[in-house]
């Protein structure tokens, strides 16, 4: 995997009176932090459970992650997406040579065809965040931040099932205690959020798919797993609106000149709302991905100019 810039803000930090810098995942390979679980994941199977093939749910992200593993490791791969996934992610997860199959638009529907398919198929499924090998691989992201910049003191990561907020806590939690994580969700899918309120994961009452724009950050329910991670090591989850997200993808465009999609501007979004203190503090947000649509983008660019 490629190990991500991380690059300063100055305009945010001008804004928030604070040093903040960008972790990069919107350059990883197949542009998003996925690749570190997949892959971890997968270098942990047998010869005989990769000889049997993989199989994955997901939004978009993760689908390709695991369609990039599985040919780095010569297996073969099944991908089940929603039937509203953005274009660019379906096509990335066919170039990469997995087998794309279309069903519903959550995540339990999505979940409930992989499972069927993995049973009649004899295939391995990879989950999408709910694994400690998935944690694992997402915890290399606060390892690169805290190597590079060992004086970070609050990490802000986007939470969608909860991979990347629970690897990323426990590794940063570890390597410095005193360090704050701070997860950040839509309001149109406030998982964590919910799970963290009620004191367990809980399954959110959704007509079709959340209502958010970012896809990435919309399943229906968090993992066991990331839940007491989150329970145990988040400093807290924030909610950001989609016009506040929109507004934090035109400043990454604008400003740092990176395109990011809307579930990885969240943190930034989280960072330009003021709903994370951050005075005085050198704060870091994960940017946990970059398939944006071409289309949103072209409307993205659109409304330059409009805050």
């Amino acid at each position: 995997m490629l190990r991500t810039p991380l690059i300063p803000d100055p305009h945010l930090s001008e804004a928030l009176g604070a040093e903040v810098r960008l972790k990069c995942e919107s350059l990883q390979r197949t542009g998003s932090f996925k690749a570190r679980g997949a892959c971890n994941f997968l270098a942990r199977l047998t010869p005989e459970e990769l000889e049997r093939g993989v199989i994955t749910y997901s939004s978009g992200n993760h689908a390709q992650a695991v369609a990039l593993a599985a040919g780095l490791r010569g297996t073969s791969a099944v991908v089940v997406m929603p039937t509203t996934a953005p274009k660019v992610k379906v096509e990335g997860a066919e170039r990469l040579g997995a087998r794309v199959e279309l069903a519903g638009t959550t995540s339990e529907h999505r979940r409930a065809r992989a499972e069927e398919t993995a049973a009649s198929e004899g295939r391995v499924m990879v989950p999408p965040f709910d694994h400690r090998w998935i944690i694992a691989g997402a915890a290399t992201v606060a390892h690169e931040v805290f190597e590079e910049w060992p004086e970070v003191e609050t990490l802000v990561v986007p939470i969608g099932g909860g991979g990347l907020a629970s690897g990323c806590a426990a590794a940063l939690r570890r390597l410095k205690p005193e360090s704050r994580v701070v997860g950040v969700e839509p309001y149109g899918a406030p998982t964590m959020r919910s799970a963290l309120e009620a004191g367990r994961p809980l399954t959110l009452e959704v007509e079709g798919a959340p209502d958010t724009i970012a896809d990435g950050l919309a399943p229906i329910r968090v993992g066991d797993l990331t839940h007491a991670h989150a329970e145990a090591l988040l400093a807290g989850v924030e909610l950001v609106g989609d016009d506040e997200i929109r507004r934090a993808a035109l400043h990454l465009l604008e400003r740092a000149r990176l395109v990011v999609e809307f579930s990885g501007a969240a943190t930034v979004a989280a960072l330009l709302a003021g709903r994370v203190a951050t005075p005085g503090r050198r704060t870091c947000a994960v940017l946990s991905g970059g398939n944006m649509d071409p289309v949103l983008l072209s409307e993205l660019v659109g409304r330059r100019g409009w805050r």
